[in-house]
């Protein structure tokens, strides 16, 4: 389960209790080894990576700010409190952070406040995987899907942690197409 905030009112709230009553989907999106990779900037990437190792074994998330000529500008660290809604009512968040994100609403709407005052956008939202490899769970996929996800034209970054070491990253990308929703290559730093 994947939900970005918390709290009441907002229609994320919605989103989050309606996540299972989304369509269905396929049961992952694994990378494509037959296409290119992508390049992201290799601070962006080092970011991402170490927010990833400083919060492990939990999985960390964030957002990628971009513009519509320079895609990965920055990471932004964004709060998981899975383990805190878990806590708070293990019924309705039947998964800690430890295998789920939920990202910290007053975080993210910070970071979207901050990023349309510059001319920027949410271009990605990256979260890792634990002891787990690359690819986009039906959960990510369920979430994404729905529509009152906050980014729907956004990217998917996953990072597959084992051990203390990144071991892949993927980005996985909307096609528009309702049968192939995401493609999926890995993704490394630019030169």
């Amino acid at each position: 389960m994947i939900i970005l905030s918390a709290g009441p009112g907002p229609p994320s709230l919605s989103l989050a209790n309606r996540v299972n009553e989304t369509e269905t989907v396929s049961k992952r999106i694994d990378l494509d080894s037959e296409l290119e990779s992508r390049s992201i900037p290799n601070d962006v990437l080092h970011e991402i990576c170490r927010h990833a190792l400083d919060v492990a074994p939990e999985e960390c998330c964030g957002l990628v700010i971009g513009t519509a000529d320079d895609r990965f500008l920055r990471a932004v660290r964004v709060t998981n409190v899975m383990t805190k809604m878990h806590v708070a009512d293990a019924k309705a968040f039947p998964r800690d952070a430890r295998h789920a994100y939920y990202m910290s609403e007053t975080e993210y709407l910070q970071a979207i406040g901050e990023a349309e005052t510059r001319g920027e956008k949410v271009s990605a939202i990256y979260h890792s995987h634990f002891g787990h490899g690359c690819y986009l769970s039906q959960d990510d996929l369920a979430f994404a899907a729905h529509p009152l996800f906050p980014f729907p034209d956004a990217a998917q970054l996953v990072l597959s942690l084992l051990g203390n070491r990144v071991r892949e990253i993927g980005i996985f990308e909307p096609t528009g197409a309702p049968e192939y929703s995401f493609v999926g290559r890995r993704l490394e730093a630019a030169n």
